[in-house]
Parts: C-alpha cells; sequence; structure tokens
C-alpha cells in the first residue's frame, strides 16, 4: 500500500473522528453540567443502544445523578439534548411556553407513513388542532357515556373468559398484559369500530385485534429498529424509509374504516362506537371527513386504547395483587358503590369510585408506561433554573423530562419508594406537587384519550375485583426489571398472578 493511500486513509479517519465528535464540547462551552464518557458517534448512548439498559431507565439514572441540578445535558449519539428537572422548568416547557416547544420529536415522513402523518402526537398547526377536536368531541362526557355501552359488553366477555378458566380449576395463572391486552384490544374493536375483536377467542386468534396492536407495539426485532429510528436518528429513515406501521395493517384500517364509514353514513343507525361519533360529527359540521384522516384516527384509537391502556392496567393489577390490603379496600368501594347501581357499571358508578382513582394514580406514579417526555423547541427560549443554571435552547434542540425520575423524587414524595394510594386523598392531593406528576402529560399537548383510557381502565378493574381476588405468582420477578429497546416499559418475564373467585 503506497503512502499516498495510507495518507488518505489517515486523513479520512481523523475526519470521520471530527465529524462523529465535533458537538461534544458543546455542553461544556455553555456551562452546562454533563457527563463525563461521551464515545465517538454514540455519545452517551451505549448502554441503550447495546440493550443493556432501557433508554427511559438511563434518564432516570441521569436525574438521580443530577437531581439538585435544574437541567443537565447529554449527548444523544452526535445530538447535544438538555434534560430538564425542576418541576418549574418542566411546566415552563410543557404548558407556560407552549409556544416554544409546541412539537413533539417525530419526523413523519407522509409517503412513508401515510396514517401516522395524520396522528394527532405528531401533527402540528392546524392539523394539530382539527385532530385534537375531533377526539375531544369523541370524549366528552355524553359520549363517553354511550362508548360505555361497548366496555360493558367487553366486561362480560373478560367474565366469560376467565369463568371458562377457572372451571376447570379453582385457580388459574394468568400473565397480566396478555389478560389485560385481550380485554383493551376487544375494546377498540368494540368501542373503536363496533366489531366483534376475537380477543378471548383463541380458535379465531388469526382474527383478533390484538395481532393489530401486537404488530405495531409489541417488542420484536421490527419495533426495536423503529424505536431506534423513531427517538434517536430519524433522519437515517429518510433513506431506509422503513414504515412505522406495516403496509398490511396500513391496507386492513383503510379498508375497514371505508367500509364501516360508508355503512354508518348510509344507515343513520345509532350506535355506540367511535366512527359512528365521528359521521355525527360530520353531519354538525356540515363537511364529509376524508377517509384517511379517520383512517389515521382509528389507528391512535389503536395504539392508545390497546397497548397504553392495557400497560395501565396490568400494572395497576400487578400492584394490587402485591398489596392485598389496597385490594381489599378497593374491592369494598367497587362492591359498595355498585350495589347503588344493581351491581351494573355505569359512568356514575365509576366517577364515585375515588379510592380506584387514587390507585390507579399511585400505579401510574410507581411505574410511568413511556417514563419520559421529550419536545422539541420551534422558537428560542432561554430557560433558567432556580440553581442559576442558564440555557439558551435553540430551535430543533430535543429538551427531555424524566417522568419516573419525578415520579420517585423523595422530594416531591414521602416514602417515595412505597406503594401508598392514601397520598391522594383530598387533604394530601392539593399538596402534591403539579408538574411532579405527570401520569398524562400536561399543557395544552395533555394526552387528549385520558379520560377514556381512565374509563376503559376502570370498567376493566371493577368487572374484576367485582367477582375475582388476585394473588401474586412466584413467576413474576421482583424487583420488576424493564425490557430494553421497548417503546412502553415491559417486565421482564411479564407479570404473573393466580386468579380465583370470590
Amino acid at each position: 500500500m503506497s503512502a499516498t493511500v495510507i495518507a488518505l486513509m489517515f486523513g479520512a479517519l481523523i475526519a470521520l473522528y471530527y465529524y462523529l465528535t465535533k458537538n461534544y464540547k458543546y455542553w461544556q462551552s455553555r456551562g452546562i453540567p454533563c457527563p463525563d464518557g461521551a464515545l465517538p458517534g454514540l455519545g452517551h448512548m451505549l448502554s441503550v443502544i447495546s440493550m443493556k439498559m432501557p433508554f427511559t431507565e438511563y434518564l432516570r439514572k441521569l436525574y438521580q445523578n443530577n437531581k439538585d441540578r435544574s437541567m443537565v445535558g447529554f449527548y444523544n449519539f452526535v445530538t447535544p439534548t438538555l434534560l430538564v428537572l425542576e418541576p418549574e422548568l418542566v411546566k415552563t416547557v410543557l404548558q407556560t411556553n407552549f409556544a416554544n416547544f409546541n412539537e413533539n420529536p417525530f419526523q413523519v415522513d407522509p409517503e412513508v407513513d401515510p396514517l401516522r402523518a395524520h396522528n394527532p402526537f405528531v401533527n402540528t398547526g392546524e392539523k394539530w388542532l382539527s385532530g385534537r377536536k375531533k377526539l375531544t368531541y369523541a370524549f366528552s362526557t355524553t359520549r363517553l357515556k354511550l362508548l360505555l355501552e361497548s366496555i360493558k359488553s367487553v366486561c362480560n366477555k373478560l367474565d366469560n373468559f376467565l369463568d371458562e378458566k377457572l372451571s376447570k380449576t379453582g385457580k388459574v395463572e394468568i400473565e397480566l398484559k396478555d389478560l389485560c391486552s385481550r380485554y383493551t384490544a376487544q375494546v377498540v374493536a368494540a368501542a373503536g369500530f363496533g366489531v366483534d375483536g376475537y380477543c378471548f377467542d383463541d380458535k379465531n386468534a388469526d382474527k383478533s385485534f390484538r395481532k393489530i396492536g401486537s404488530a405495531i407495539m409489541e417488542p420484536s426485532l421490527r419495533t426495536n429498529i423503529m424505536f431506534f429510528l423513531l427517538f434517536f436518528i430519524p433522519s437515517l429513515n429518510k433513506f431506509l424509509k422503513m414504515p412505522f406501521i406495516p403496509k398490511y395493517i396500513d391496507r386492513f384500517l383503510r379498508t375497514l374504516v371505508a367500509e364501516l364509514l360508508e355503512q354508518r353514513r348510509a344507515d343513520g343507525i345509532p350506535r355506540n362506537d367511535f366512527l359512528y361519533l365521528m359521521v355525527e360529527l360530520e353531519k354538525i359540521e356540515g363537511d364529509k371527513f376524508d377517509t384517511e384522516v379517520l383512517a389515521a384516527q382509528a389507528l391512535s384509537f389503536i395504539v392508545d386504547g390497546y397497548e397504553t391502556t392495557s400497560t395501565v392496567l396490568s400494572f395497576a393489577c400487578y400492584n394490587i395483587a402485591r398489596h392485598p390490603e389496597v385490594q381489599k379496600k378497593l374491592r369494598e368501594e367497587v362492591t359498595t358503590v355498585l350495589d347503588k347501581y344493581d351491581g351494573v357499571i355505569t359512568y356514575e358508578a365509576l366517577k364515585e369510585m375515588t379510592y380506584m382513582d387514587q390507585v390507579l394514580n399511585e400505579s401510574q406514579r410507581f411505574v410511568h408506561v413511556a417514563g419520559f417526555m421529550a419536545k422539541v423547541c420551534t422558537k428560542e427560549i432561554e430557560l433558567k433554573g432556580s440553581d442559576g443554571l442558564v440555557c439558551c435552547v435553540e430551535p430543533g434542540m430535543q429538551v427531555m423530562i424524566s417522568v419516573q425520575g419525578l415520579h420517585e423524587d423523595p422530594r416531591y414524595w414521602e416514602n417515595s419508594e412505597e406503594f401508598d394510594p392514601e397520598r391522594y386523598i383530598p387533604d394530601k392531593k392539593n399538596s402534591i406537587e403539579k408538574f411532579a406528576f405527570l401520569p398524562f402529560g400536561e399543557g395544552p399537548r395533555m394526552c387528549p384519550g385520558m379520560r377514556m383510557a381512565l374509563l376503559i381502565v376502570k370498567a376493566g378493574l371493577a368487572a374484576l375485583l367485582q367477582k375475582y381476588t388476585l394473588e401474586l405468582s412466584p413467576k413474576t420477578q421482583q424487583p420488576v426489571k424493564m425490557v430494553a429497546g421497548t417503546i412502553l416499559v415491559t417486565p421482564k418475564g411479564g407479570l404473573w398472578v393466580n386468579i380465583q373467585k370470590l
């Protein structure tokens, strides 16, 4: 090999090294604390990309190691990223200066992911307002009462499913995520589309709505790759062009929504599902909605209603299974309230279950389904921490919030390591630091499906506790550890309980 070739190769390596490390003095030059050990091209992401640690756990540890500071910088591969730690700065990002942080950090190519491109979570401006308006209409109190009728039918299917299991033995061992995802996927089918989701019918598993949710969200090589592309290297997908939504699911949803919309527009029969409510909204506004936009809304209903809600419900069941005294008190409330309504789950009955609200709040504090939030700066702003740190945040910069870090911080939560629903009794609830508790986010982009999600979870819990007891199985790993590389928290080995009739 000639000296010239060697020199060129050496020069190329130096240039590559410079490119991969050129930003690694960004935080130091601005006086913002930053961990040591940034690696060329990887920054601080080695433990995450090597699947040794979930990203939410990395942010939680970064929070804990710097919790006496108001903010800390780190390198997300080659990109400087800011983690804000104190609640007042969290409030600034999510609410007070929302105009400076009104985008979520997800770049969507409409040609690659047309349905996701219409999702309110990734939209901005008028498209975001329009999408949020539809969800706000569907999830008003009056319409939630209609949707609850479909949810109640699913509660009956859940009861029949467990009854059949228990008819053979007095006790059955069940993995909670499996059980809860059957329930929530069936709810999505019934309350979203007015169809049978076949989620409790293993003989028709090939038709199950669970297949849609699992193909998008459940851990696999494909979803792991998509997670990294979405959160860490979105620019790379401009070249790879990998759709977040598999093509066959895109086609299925478009066809299903188009057929059901045509049917509902033609027959005018009142139904207790999301698509019927959208047809009603069309009549009110005097304008026919684009089928692709409604298919995208339906997709949002599936992703949030199936995966996120089943995760919340499964951890709530896990927490009451490992705290028998909480389960007993919650069951007493469920029984007492439902007795007033002749044993029927109604909207008013669920609203009266205040201890259930406390249990769900504490369960979501204990384990947040995502563990973090991220926003993109859209307009330059100067953030000032109470410790004197000042950071000029430029357009395009990602700002992260460790929700799990805030939820565990002993400065805001007495005995934070304990599961204690009594934190949320009226006398104490008002003293909770609002922006240290973010189960559904805060500000204008707070989760629009929050009320629907809580309705699904509360109805499911009421149906379970009305007739069954849950006991933690030794099969559940303690303490629970999470699988790396997943979009939502996923416990290793699953959450196993023994269920039996009262």
